[in-house]
Parts: C-alpha cells; sequence; structure tokens
C-alpha cells in the first residue's frame, strides 16, 4: 500500500482495516516465557512499536493492513513507550538489538528472524513462518 494511501485513507477505511489483527498485549514479564512456551507449537511475532513515534505508526498501519498470517502465527504488541522493560528483556533473551519499530518471530524459543523500521514485511513473514 502506498504511503499516500495511507496518509490520505478515510477515517473510515481506516477502522475497517485496525482490527484486521487480534492482537495479544504483551504487558508483563512473564508472558515471555509464556511466549517462549508457545513458540513451540506455534510461531509467534512480536510488535514493538513507540507510540511517539510517527514512523513507528506508519509501519504498524502498514503492517495491519497486510498481515494475513494469523493461521500461521500468534502476533503480540508491545507498548515500549508503557512497558520499556519488557523490550529490554526482549533483547537479552533474544539477543536482538532494541529497534523501534520491530518485528521479532520467535520460533522454539529462539528469534529466528528481526526487522525494523522500513524492512517490516507482513508478507515476509509469512515466508519465514514455513
Amino acid at each position: 500500500m502506498s504511503f499516500f494511501k495511507n496518509m490520505f485513507n478515510s477515517s473510515e477505511e481506516k477502522n475497517s482495516n485496525e482490527n484486521k489483527i487480534n492482537w495479544n498485549e504483551l504487558t508483563d514479564l512473564g508472558q515471555l516465557n509464556e511466549i517462549i512456551a508457545a513458540s513451540n507449537e506455534k510461531p509467534v511475532a512480536i510488535f514493538k512499536h513507540s507510540t511517539r513515534c510517527s514512523v513507528s505508526r506508519m509501519a504498524l498501519k502498514q503492517f495491519e493492513n497486510e498481515f494475513n498470517s494469523s493461521d500461521k502465527v500468534t502476533p503480540y504488541f508491545l507498548d515500549l513507550i508503557a512497558h520499556r522493560d519488557i523490550s529490554n528483556e526482549i533483547a537479552n533473551r533474544f539477543g536482538v538489538t532494541h529497534q523501534s519499530p520491530q518485528l521479532i518471530l520467535i520460533k522454539e524459543g529462539k528469534a529466528i528472524y528481526n526487522v525494523s523500521h522500513s524492512d517490516i514485511d507482513a508478507e515476509e513473514l509469512g515466508t519465514k513462518v514455513l
């Protein structure tokens, strides 16, 4: 989807796309243990988002509009402004450098895919979960 279409969509069009992903909110450090365990059955994607950053907002909306892998991956959403401690622990546990926005794919307890900013691509994520 083009940058200008994202910028100038009517609010009705935006609202119809907002709920395309059934996000699991990541709000507690203990959930990282659950994510690791769950990733042994089905890959888990963590989208780290800064609510203060327009680039992060654009990447999130683009991802939400294009995501169609809910049958292949469980999506988690992290508001890293509210939960910086969780973001730091993600970096430590999975060996990824903190970035925002950032998409991390966890499979069998390990980060197997990690991208940020304009490299975040929902279609590419779908190819990584196979």
